[in-house]
C-alpha cells in the first residue's frame, strides 16, 4: 500500500513539473508575437507616415506652380504683350501740379482794316483753321457810305497830287517855285501814291479784301459778320505756333526745390497723352521768385516746340522734373495693372508662363513710375498687353503637373 502512495506522489510531482514548463513555452511565443507585432505595426506606421510626407511633397509643388498663367507665344505675340528686363537707371523726383499751354510772343500777327467799310467774310473763315499768307481773309465794302469809296477818293487824290508834283517840277529850274514848296509837293505825291497803292492792290468789285499778313492758324476773330470797322481797325488774329509755353502753377511749400527743377512732362486732358518736353526740345524759361495773382502758387515757364496736335489755352496735368536718383527700377504706366486699390505686374517666368506680382509704387513722372518693392534687377516684366496677360490668368490658370519645366 505504502509502495502505491510513494508512486502516486512521484506522478503528481512529474506531472506538475511539465505544466510549468508548458507554460514557460507559452509565454516566450506570446513575448516574441508581441514583439513582431509591435515592430511590424512600427513599420506600418512609418510607412503611413512616409506616404504623408510624399502627399504633402506633392502638394506643394502644386501650390508652388498654381498662380502661373499659361499664354502660349503665338498669343502672346497677337495680343501685343512685350517684355523688357529690368535695369535701374536714373530717375527725377517729381513736384505735381497743373498748369497752362500758352502761344509764345513774337509768333502771332493782326490782320487790320486798310480802309473803313463794312465786314464781310470771304469763305470758310472760322478759328483754329489753317492758312497762307495771302489768302483772303474778309472783304471791307464802302458801297453806299456817306464818306464814298475809299479807292476812288484815294485814285483821286493821288491824280491831284501827282499833277501838282509835275507842275512845279517844271517851276523849280526857273525859280518860280522854292525848293522847299516843291518838296512839300513832292513828299505829297508820295504818300498819296503809296496810299493808293495799297488800296488799289487788294481791290475787288465786292470791296476791299483784306488778306492774311502770316502763314498760321486763325487764333481769333476779332470782328463780326455785318460790323463797321475804321481804318487801322483789328481784324483776324492768326499764330504761327511755332513755339508754346508751358506755364505750371507751383505751391510755395516746393520753393526750396524750384532750383533743381530742369524739365517736365505734361498730360492733355483731350486725349490723355503724355508729351515730354525733352522730345519737344523743351527748355526752362524762368521761374517766379513771388507768388502771383492766382493765390499762394509760382509761375515756372518752359518754352518747347509745337508739333501740331498740341492745343493753346488748354489747361493741363503738369509733373515737374527735380533732383536726379540713381539706381532707381522705373516702369511704363502700361505695365500696371489695379486690383481695389493694389498694384501689379507680370513677371514672364519661361515662354509661356507668367506670373503675377505686387508692387510698391513711388514716385510718377506722369510717363513711368517709380517701384519701391516687388521687383529686382534682371527680373523680366510685360511692359505692354499687362491687360491681356491678367485675362489669360483669369482664364486659363492651371496647377504645375500639366506643365513641364
Amino acid at each position: 500500500m505504502k509502495r502505491y502512495i510513494f508512486w502516486g506522489v512521484i506522478g503528481l510531482f512529474l506531472l506538475g513539473s511539465c505544466n510549468n514548463k508548458s507554460a514557460d513555452g507559452h509565454q516566450h511565443t506570446t513575448e516574441e508575437h508581441d514583439h513582431a507585432g509591435h515592430d511590424h505595426e512600427s513599420e506600418g506606421h512609418d510607412h503611413e507616415n512616409e506616404g504623408h510626407e510624399n502627399h504633402d511633397h506633392n502638394n506643394e509643388a502644386i501650390a508652388g506652380h498654381s498662380d502661373e498663367i499659361i499664354l502660349p507665344p503665338a498669343k502672346a505675340q497677337a495680343a501685343g504683350v512685350e517684355t523688357s528686363i529690368i535695369e535701374p537707371g536714373t530717375f527725377h523726383q517729381v513736384i505735381k501740379t497743373s498748369g497752362q499751354v500758352l502761344v509764345a510772343q513774337g509768333d502771332e500777327s493782326v490782320a487790320v482794316a486798310t480802309v473803313a467799310g463794312i465786314v464781310s467774310f470771304s469763305g470758310k473763315v472760322i478759328e483754329g483753321i489753317s492758312i497762307n499768307k495771302g489768302t483772303p481773309l474778309i472783304i471791307l465794302s464802302s458801297k453806299n457810305m456817306a464818306d464814298g469809296d475809299p479807292v476812288q477818293k484815294a485814285r483821286i487824290a493821288y491824280e491831284v497830287a501827282k499833277k501838282e508834283y509835275e507842275r512845279m517840277k517844271t517851276l523849280v529850274p526857273n525859280k518860280i517855285v522854292s525848293e522847299k514848296d516843291f518838296a512839300q509837293a513832292e513828299q505829297a505825291y508820295e504818300n498819296a501814291r503809296i496810299s493808293y497803292e495799297a488800296v488799289a492792290k487788294n481791290h475787288s468789285a465786292n470791296g476791299q479784301v483784306i488778306p492774311s499778313p502770316i502763314s498760321g492758324y486763325i487764333k481769333s476773330l476779332l470782328v463780326k459778320e455785318g460790323d463797321y470797322v475804321t481804318v487801322g481797325q483789328p481784324l483776324v488774329s492768326i499764330t504761327q505756333n511755332r513755339k508754346l509755353f508751358l506755364r505750371a502753377d507751383v505751391s510755395e511749400k516746393y520753393y526750396p526745390s524750384l532750383r533743381t527743377i530742369s524739365s517736365a512732362n505734361f498730360c492733355t486732358p483731350y486725349n490723355n497723352k503724355v508729351y515730354t518736353l525733352k522730345g519737344l526740345n523743351g527748355r526752362l524759361l524762368s521761374y517766379g521768385k513771388t507768388t502771383g495773382d492766382n493765390g499762394y502758387y509760382i509761375p515756372v515757364t518752359f518754352e518747347f516746340d509745337n508739333k501740331g496736335d498740341i492745343i493753346p489755352g488748354s489747361f493741363v496735368e503738369i509733373f515737374l522734373l527735380s533732383s536726379p536718383m540713381e539706381n532707381v527700377i522705373a516702369l511704363p504706366h502700361t505695365a500696371l495693372t489695379e486690383e481695389q486699390g493694389s498694384f501689379f505686374v507680370y513677371l514672364q517666368l519661361d515662354e509661356e508662363g507668367y506670373k503675377k506680382q505686387l508692387v510698391t509704387l513711388g514716385a510718377d513722372n506722369g510717363e513711368s513710375v517709380q517701384i519701391l518693392s516687388g521687383i529686382k534687377a534682371g527680373d523680366k516684366v510685360v511692359i505692354k498687353g499687362a491687360y491681356q496677360v491678367k485675362l489669360a490668368g483669369a482664364t486659363n490658370a492651371i496647377p504645375a503637373h500639366s506643365h513641364e519645366h
